[in-house]
């Protein structure tokens, strides 16, 4: 056995951080020991208002004692199941449950553990889909320019934020993007979805021109891109999406993982921008992040054509070893039934006009240069350092957890994304930290 006797326990080295500058973060440590509601609670006994629903995860609030009994409860039956030819009752609730909750066409649910799980699930999904068709050279995926869909080999090789790939290199041939929607001059400042836009939709048709279209499985788009900034889609882009994939006989993936579960004033963005997708990934909020669990929602047609071989044959030879993990399902039932019983989607739909004001009342701070909001999220963008991109909005970030605000930061974006519980009081407060923090900055 190696001898440890001289290691010094709970040092902060052994612990490899994700997504994180490991020697900064270690030279100021900020960590938080307690949640509840809207509020972490620092080592240090500050509370800190949480401005991003802790990862886009936590959308009825911290420390829901109905999701901590449900997982309790649980534990003490069954703390885990195969999901190989076997299984238990909860997955199969949850499953329904799901399906009823998603677009109408979403009648068929596989389970899985994380955001980027859900989406290399969908594109192996998407490709066996094609194949069971007879029409196995349907392998390419399209993607976008700024999209995010988690890190796995599929998910970076579609995503389009350029950190996540170069470092790793394309990973998965024959993937094409198309343009993000992003423009300052055109689209700047507005409320809601932006007016100008939607043709950049097109380039889809320059792509299915490019490859042919019988070369081409499936568009992977989030139906609001979150992880980049918060772009939203202009107002005719994904029906337009949605028009070309269908006419190319082309699958359209929505990756809700972000935009589900009451985000943008809706169930899921497919019902707030009424554009139904052939598939849909979903995490974060479907058990408010108190345990790990992803789905996939998944339409008639796909589920039928891999129900036609022999009944004996496993139709997709594909799965995660804690697919509809026992805690997990509990853990998202509890979820669904108090997004039910206290109405949040409809709280968040309730609640938007007066989040717009709020947010776009920084309009005139020091270094914005825009401000895009949809539903109960914003993304606040800042003027770039010359020759130091990203590092105002990371001081931003600092900043605002210093003052007791919480929000996440992507590169000279600061994003806001609170639970959905949150009252127009720590609106307010969210604001004003926001505001007098942006003005302090250099």
């Amino acid at each position: 056995m190696p001898d440890s006797t001289h290691r010094t326990i709970n040092n902060l080295q052994a612990y490899w951080m994700p997504f994180t500058a490991n020697r900064q973060f270690k030279e100021a440590p900020r960590m938080l020991v307690g949640a509840k509601g809207m509020y972490y609670t620092t080592d240090e006994g500050k509370k800190v208002l949480d401005g991003c629903a802790g990862m886009w995860c936590v959308n009825a609030g911290h420390g829901r004692e109905q999701i901590t009994e449900a997982i309790r409860f649980q534990a003490g039956q069954m703390d885990y199941a195969t999901a190989f030819q076997m299984s238990h009752p909860l997955a199969f609730e949850l499953s329904s449950r799901l399906a009823n909750q998603l677009p109408s066409t979403l009648d068929h649910v596989f389970l899985a553990n994380s955001g980027s799980e859900a989406v290399d699930t969908a594109l192996k999904i998407a490709l066996a889909y094609h194949r069971a068709r007879g029409e196995g050279n349907r392998t390419r995926f399209i993607g976008r320019e700024r999209g995010y869909h988690g890190v796995g080999f599929g998910g970076t090789a579609v995503g389009g934020i350029v950190n996540n790939r170069k470092q790793f290199g394309n990973m998965l041939g024959g993937v094409d993007h198309l343009p993000h929607t992003h423009n300052l001059e055109k689209n700047s400042f507005s409320h809601g979805q932006p007016l100008w836009g939607n043709e950049l939709a097109n380039s889809l048709e320059n792509l299915v021109a490019l490859h042919d279209a019988s070369t081409i499985a499936a568009v992977i788009v989030e139906p609001m891109a979150g992880s980049t900034g918060v772009l939203i889609p202009p107002v005719g882009y994904l029906d337009r999406l949605r028009e070309i994939c269908t006419k190319h006989g082309i699958l359209l993936i929505f990756d809700e993982v972000i935009t589900g579960f009451g985000r943008t004033g809706a169930s899921f963005g497919a019902e707030r921008f009424n554009v139904q997708p052939d598939l849909m990934t979903m995490a974060k909020g479907l058990t408010n992040g108190a345990v790990p669990m992803s789905a996939v929602g998944i339409n008639n047609l796909i589920y039928d054509a891999l129900m036609e071989g022999p009944p004996e044959i496993i139709e997709l030879f594909h799965g995660y070893t804690y697919s509809g993990h026992p805690l997990a399902c509990a853990a998202a039932l509890a979820t669904l039934e108090i997004y039910e019983k206290e109405r949040l989607f409809d709280r968040s739909a309730e609640l938007e006009p007066y989040w717009e004001d709020a947010v776009h009342s920084l309009r005139d701070r020091k270094n914005v240069i825009d401000i895009r909001n949809i539903g109960l999220v914003a993304g606040i963008e800042l003027l770039p350092r010359d020759g130091a991109p990203a590092t105002r909005g990371y001081d931003c970030f600092i900043q605002c957890f210093k003052e007791g605000l919480l929000l996440r930061q992507t590169g000279d974006t600061v994003a806001l994304a609170p639970p959905l519980i949150i009252e127009k009081e720590e609106i307010q407060r969210t604001v004003e930290i926001l505001g007098n923090v942006i003005n302090s900055l250099d």
